[in-house]
């Protein structure tokens, strides 16, 4: 038996693109856009390849825009 623990996404501290497209309801080629064109922001974290979206600081930069 496996055993997992599903944590909900707002609780979570990172969230994958998917995961993230669903929680702020922007979508998943707009999100990587923003992952690409923003490499060294402080509301990403890169795990090899793969972007890893910090929630709350995702919050604050979706928060200082006007649009994306």
């Amino acid at each position: 038996m496996e055993n997992t623990m599903n944590v909900p996404l707002w609780e979570k501290y990172t969230l994958s693109i998917e995961e993230a497209a669903e929680y702020f309801r922007i979508g998943i080629n707009k999100l990587r856009n923003l992952a690409n064109e923003n490499k060294d922001a402080d509301w990403i974290l890169w795990n090899s390849n793969r972007a890893q979206i910090k929630r709350k600081k995702f919050e604050d930069f979706i928060d200082s825009v006007n649009y994306i």
